[in-house]
């Protein structure tokens, strides 16, 4: 016998200040649904969710809810007035003597339930209402991008509690491994319009293309069809004195088909001027240390960083990620060794707290009125990558609408903050980039095009993230630091980096004074001795890091060989030799990193 739907909506309408948000949609949520809620910044997710929640009125429509079903929903901005600590208000609709079901998930999404709500930080409180809706366990969760604030480690706890539960849920999220690692289903907000694909995230962007290619085609076809159908009319005029009227009003039905069509929102224009290139060597750090009272972020660190690295850091919540990136830029001086940074720098910063944003100015005031930015003389132009812009067509580049130009900050959505802060970013030329959580609220078309920019981008960049996904794809290293002052480096993203950490279930530990090249696989691991290797293979695994490390020089000589404009008409023989070796070498490389990672994963 087929089960009740936990929740259905019929025929949602709603509009928000005179533009529709959603039109006569229709939405079922089955049990054991385990459904992807994805869609552009601003398509109405959080909107929608609230709907589904009760918390927002549709102006048309109706929500049907069995009785007996609870749907709970993970508020963005909780109110905890009323409640002393956090976990007062985690606890606060549980049974009596249930309270210890706010401990166990307290633990496991790091945060202390006898915080005093008077001193929580908003990432606390937002645990704190995700501790809250899964402490409560109802029919169906209703969870609104639940991997802001988390670290890693609480990410992937969180993954493994939302696989084992038998509770349905609907999940908004810009973390495509969580993504593809929970769903099942995949509601897509398309121009207040709802489609649903009875499969997870992986494959969405495929999804998506496919339907687009389709209303392309359709639309195509309609204006063919308005074009032979508008000729005909205009010759009928002058071929007959009474035409067919039938026709002429299908003629402007078609039309009035076409006009009601509603057009895609275009993709944000980001766009990264790397500058004036900066030396070869970026960063040097040699033995750097700092404590802050009896917490060691980092002991005896070293590093190099190149020009072109992307580099990762990676590990729990108040670590001291963001300490060490202000070390390595000369923000924040270590307390013993030194950092000496390249020469021509120019650096841009993208901070996760937002701080270059002021809640109360306009968006127009806030590019206009930012020294970087301004343009003497001007109040409606700013200086994009050293070129006057009117602020409105600017704005426009990042998706906003001309009526946005002169609303507060504070106004704004989450992955709205985050554009307009890379608006901010980008109208800089810069050859270093510090991305402090970059992909926090982005959603997954913006995030796709940050990707390929960072790809292009010839500077360095050094980034905070716990976007697994992301790190994946543009990291070249990974520096994770796990606490007691230990910091390692390794080659490649976060795949690699878990790959290479655990082996036969001990821990790989970088040294500490490795340091990273441009691709950072020139790290000296401190690999024990293990029964899987023979001693000739334990040799070359020691020896690979230097046969590694001589590779990567070998490859920037010549790379900035190659680099002269002039070389390829000048000495046309030379140029094909440098690139002949130039080739060699990187296939030597790849070969070389691949049998490091092979006998390391045997050994």
């Amino acid at each position: 016998m087929a089960r009740a739907p936990l929740l259905q909506l019929s025929g949602i309408s709603l509009t928000f200040g005179g533009n529709p948000v959603f039109d006569e949609l229709d939405l079922v949520v089955q049990p054991g649904d385990r459904v992807a809620l994805v869609g552009r910044n601003g398509s109405g997710k959080s909107t929608l969710m609230k709907v589904m929640a009760g918390l927002v009125e549709p102006d048309k429509g109706i929500r049907v809810v069995p009785p007996g079903v609870h749907v709970g929903y993970m508020e963005q901005d909780p109110d905890l007035s009323g409640f002393a600590t956090l976990g007062d208000y985690a606890a606060s609709m549980l049974p009596e003597g249930e309270e210890y079901k706010v401990a166990m998930v307290a633990e496991g999404l790091k945060f202390n339930p006898e915080t005093p709500v008077s001193t929580a930080s908003g990432g606390e409180r937002r645990r704190a209402a995700l501790a809250k809706l899964m402490a409560e366990a109802p029919e169906l969760m209703l969870l609104d991008e639940p991997t802001n604030h988390l670290d890693i480690q609480a990410i992937e706890w969180l993954e493994e509690e939302l696989k084992g539960t038998r509770t349905a849920f609907v999940l908004i999220s810009h973390d495509r491994a969580f993504l593809r690692a929970l769903t099942r289903a995949t509601l897509w907000i398309d121009r207040g319009q709802i489609k649903r694909r009875e499969a997870g995230f992986d494959g969405f962007e495929e999804w998506r293309e496919t339907v687009w290619a389709e209303e392309d085609e359709a639309r195509h076809k309609l204006d063919r069809k308005i074009k032979a159908e508008a000729k005909w009319a205009v010759e009928g005029i002058s071929a007959r004195r009474k035409r067919n009227q039938g026709r002429v009003r299908a003629l402007a039905a078609l039309r009035d088909e076409r006009s009601s069509q509603i057009r895609r929102q275009g993709t944000a224009q980001l766009e990264l001027d790397s500058g004036t290139q900066s030396g070869k060597r970026v960063i040097e750090a040699k033995g750097i240390s700092k404590i802050f009272g009896d917490k060691t972020i980092v002991q005896n660190f070293d590093l190099r960083v190149q020009r072109g690295d992307c580099v990762a850091f990676v590990g729990p919540n108040g670590v001291g990620k963001t300490t060490l990136l202000k070390m390595l830029i000369g923000e924040l001086q270590p307390d013993s060794g030194s950092v000496q940074l390249g020469t021509n720098l120019e650096i841009a910063v993208f901070d996760q707290a937002r701080a270059r944003l002021d809640p109360n100015a306009t968006l127009w005031d806030s590019l206009t009125n930012d020294p970087l930015m301004a343009v003497s003389g001007s109040s409606d132009q700013v200086m994009v990558r050293g070129n006057p812009k009117h602020v409105v067509a600017y704005l426009k580049d990042f998706l906003f609408d001309e009526s946005q130009a002169r609303a507060p900050v504070r106004s704004l959505s989450g992955g709205e903050k985050a554009r307009l802060l890379l608006a901010k970013l980008m109208a800089l030329p810069s050859n270093l980039l510090i991305m402090d959580e970059p992909t926090n609220d982005l959603d997954v078309e913006t995030l796709d095009l940050l990707q390929d920019i960072l790809g292009d981008y010839d500077g360095t960049v050094l980034l905070v993230s716990h976007d697994r996904d992301f790190i994946d794809r543009i990291a070249t290293s990974t520096i994770a630091l796990e606490g007691r002052g230990r910091a390692s480096v390794y080659p490649g993203g976060w795949t690699d980096y878990q790959n290479q950490r655990v082996v036969s279930g001990a821990t790989l530990t970088a040294d500490n004074s490795a340091k990273s090249g441009s691709s950072a696989a020139n790290v000296k691991s401190d690999v024990k001795k293990a029964d899987g290797l023979t001693f000739t293979e334990r040799k070359r695994l020691e020896a690979l890091p230097d046969l590694i490390e001589k590779l990567e020089a070998e490859i920037g000589k010549v790379s900035d060989l190659l680099s002269d404009p002039q070389m390829f008409s000048k000495e046309p023989v030379k140029f094909r030799k440098a690139g002949e070796a130039l080739s060699e070498r990187q296939a030597q490389l790849a070969a070389a990193e691949a049998e490091w990672l092979s006998l390391a994963e045997r050994a």
